[in-house]
This record gives structure tokens, C-alpha cells and sequence, in this order.
């Protein structure tokens, strides 16, 4: 009777123990989206400030240069969090995710002319949902060393 031989617990593509899913994208497409995705996402959020700020009234110039500048600010530090968080440990990865979605938040609800104290109290909540949930997401995303998968 024959028997298989036994085997080292490597093998000789690392990737093999976890597979990816196919990429159907190419490469220039994913830069292109590492700036175009945050960009919208930046437009949205400047839209949304300046509604907020304005609260039902006319459209000034003023408010227009408000949600640019406010978009293009978002677009820029959102690009960072995401270059950023990816190189972090776990622990400051969802801090880091936690502070920007709270500042974000923050940012907008003020602008609708609710209590600073309420602004702060709902900042917060949020901010601890989205880092509990980073930190979670990342955590079984490692390997029992602490090194991401895929």
C-alpha cells in the first residue's frame, strides 16, 4: 500500500492557501479610482455642506465657493486617510477611521445650526460605530500575525 509523502507546511505559492477574487480591472484603472472614487465622494459631502449651511435659502456665491472648498478639502484628506490607514496597526488603523468619520460628521451637522454640545454627543456616537466596525473588518481580515490578507 502506498503512502503520500509528507510535505512541508509551505507551499510554493503564498497565495494559494487564500485565493482572490479575479481582478477584472487594470492597473490604470484602479489609480484613476483611487482619485475619482474619493473626488465624487468629495462633491457629495461640499453639496451637502452647503445645503446644510444654507437651509432652504437662495444659492449665493458664497455658498458655492463654501461647498467647493469644502469639497475639494474632504477629497484631499479622505485620499490620505486611505493611503494612510492601510500601513497602520489595527488599533490606530480604526482610530484613524474613527477621528475622520467623526470630524466628518461633525462638520456637517454643525453646519445645520444644531448645539455645538449635541454635535459633539452625536460626533461621537458615530465616530465609535465606524472604528468599532473599521477595527473589526480589519481584525478578521490578519493572519494570526497581524498581517492583512489579500
Amino acid at each position: 500500500m502506498a503512502h503520500a509523502a509528507p510535505v512541508s507546511g509551505r507551499t510554493a505559492d503564498p497565495r494559494a492557501r487564500h485565493p482572490r477574487s479575479p481582478d477584472i480591472f487594470s492597473a490604470r484603472t484602479h489609480r484613476i479610482a483611487r482619485w475619482a472614487a474619493p473626488f465624487a465622494i468629495g462633491l457629495v459631502y461640499g453639496y451637502w455642506a452647503a445645503a446644510n449651511r444654507r437651509a432652504g435659502g437662495p444659492i449665493t456665491v458664497g455658498n458655492l465657493v463654501f461647498g467647493f472648498v469644502t469639497a475639494v478639502v474632504f477629497t484631499l484628506v479622505t485620499a490620505g486617510v486611505l493611503t494612510l490607514a492601510s500601513r497602520l496597526p489595527r488599533e490606530l488603523h480604526a482610530f484613524l477611521w474613527f477621528l475622520f468619520a467623526g470630524a466628518a460628521f461633525g462638520f456637517l451637522y454643525v453646519q445645520s445650526g444644531e448645539s455645538v454640545l449635541l454635535t459633539i454627543g452625536l460626533s461621537l456616537a458615530f465616530g465609535v460605530a465606524v472604528g468599532l466596525i473599521c477595527f473589526y473588518w480589519v481584525y478578521t481580515h490578519e493572519d494570526a500575525r497581524g498581517h492583512r490578507i489579500g
